[in-house]
């Protein structure tokens, strides 16, 4: 029996050991390095960087000289040589050679093709260039959503803080109201007033709490790692002094910074050689090419001989395409549409990131403003409580006094935190939208 309640008791503990949460204690610059290392979506976003970096190098390889080689067998089926009859008697000019070998040694090397092999290599290179500003847009982003989802949790934790800390507070009031009550200070009503106000800051408690959990589950999901991890906060908001310059200034930098305009420009740029290598159909093709034979009957040396010999030649060609139906000429249309549509993109987004400072300048320097004035606020509601409270204490004061004077430092506080953590979020997003990590 006792052997059964241990093995019981051992099964208890493993299973507790098995589902502990991991707490970790993270800065929000721990859990920028953590996210960085773990995102699957930036891992995707660098083989992209890594393809387009092999793509450039394939496309710069085919202005380079290709050497290629070539070796064969073939069996012939049997047929008489080819002789010359004469009255001194049969000759045999090429004999019959039934195991042919072939090998073939060719070095080739484009001349000139109407430049389409160097805008090739241009596009290749721009294109390339132009993932890697796509990068470090998809690592700007996945910067600021990590601090947006820490910061949030920090919010939803503060707001936990204050709404426990009001919980506390009017704990004490329906205490103080019990002991007015019997001392025939206070209604019965007054009492009840109170006791509904703690059963909705009850039930306020416990939504705090849940957004806790669901704030905690959103961090660790962009953190990639087990949502049931138990983070401790450790970075604080504290009131800053944020200067960014003036506003113009800010536009132009953004427009010169951001990594989205960068990978337009360089798109627009290789369109630009799109369009030179849609042309190269209108010019010739030269090129060079040599080749080696050493082959078993060789086909140069006449008559044939059943042993390995050397030949080679060299050469250059030309070709050009004299009517294709406009074919180039559709094709130069073409790579033109695509070049005003790059150019139009990258007015989109430079109207787009001229929007986005402007929004967010306004709005850093509207949360200054508000944290002064949420800050002040604060202050003269827990004086305001302070002050009630004494009066409820010594019976001058109503419960509903009471009850206003807490909903008012309830929402200070909360109004207060909302804006040391927008304040903060908003300068993380302006310096996204300049272009800064």
């Amino acid at each position: 029996m006792k052997k059964s309640f241990l093995i019981i008791g051992l099964m208890i503990a493993l299973s507790s050991i098995g589902n502990a949460q991991e707490r970790i204690k993270m800065t929000v610059e721990d859990a920028i390095q953590t996210g960085l290392k773990n995102s699957k979506t930036l891992d995707a976003s660098s083989m992209k960087v890594v393809a387009a970096e092999a793509r450039k190098k394939e496309v710069i390889a085919g202005l380079l000289p290709s050497v290629k080689f070539n070796a064969g067998y073939r069996r012939l089926s049997e047929v008489d040589p080819f002789e010359i009859n004469t009255p001194f008697g049969n000759f045999v000019v090429s004999p019959s050679i039934l195991d042919n070998y072939t090998t073939q040694l060719t070095v080739a090397q484009p001349l000139f093709a109407g430049f389409r092999l160097l805008s090739g290599a241009k596009i290749a290179s721009k294109n390339y260039e132009a993932t890697k500003e796509d990068f470090q847009k998809d690592q700007s982003d996945l910067i600021y959503n990590i601090q947006n989802a820490y910061w949030n949790l920090f919010k939803a934790e503060q707001m936990k803080k204050v709404i426990d800390e009001n919980l506390s507070m009017i704990k004490a009031h329906v205490n103080d109201a019990t002991n007015l009550l019997n001392a025939g200070l206070l209604t019965t009503n007054d009492k009840l007033k109170l006791e509904v106000q703690l059963s909705d800051a009850q039930l306020k408690q416990l939504d705090a709490g849940n957004n806790v959990r669901l704030a905690m589950i959103g961090l660790n999901n962009i953190l990639s790692i087990p949502l049931t991890t138990e983070i401790e906060i450790a970075s604080e908001v504290k009131r800053s002094e944020a200067e960014f310059g003036e506003l113009n200034t800010l536009v132009n930098s953004a427009i010169d910074e951001r990594p989205e305009v960068k990978a337009a420009k360089l798109r627009v740029k290789a369109a630009e050689y799109g369009v030179t290598a849609a042309r190269a159909g209108w010019y010739p093709q030269i090129s060079f090419s040599g080749n080696l034979y050493y082959s078993r009957p060789n086909q140069r040396i006449v008559p044939a001989e059943d042993k390995f010999n050397s030949t080679w030649d060299v050469g250059v060609n030309l070709s050009m395409n004299i009517w294709d139906w406009l074919t180039t000429s559709h094709q130069t249309e073409q790579a033109k549409a695509q070049l005003a549509q790059g150019v139009d993109a990258l007015g989109i987004i430079k109207d787009g990131v001229s929007l986005e400072v402007n929004q967010y300048y306004l709005l850093v320097n509207q949360l200054k403003r508000r944290i002064e004035l949420s800050e002040l606020t604060v202050k003269q509601a827990e004086e305001n409580m302070r002050v009630t409270s004494e009066r409820f204490k010594g019976g001058t004061a109503l419960s509903t006094d009471a009850i206003d004077a807490e909903v008012s430092l309830l929402s200070a506080k909360i109004n207060y935190t909302n804006s040391l953590v927008d304040f903060e979020l908003s300068k993380a997003r302006l310096k996204k939208a300049l272009g800064k990590e």
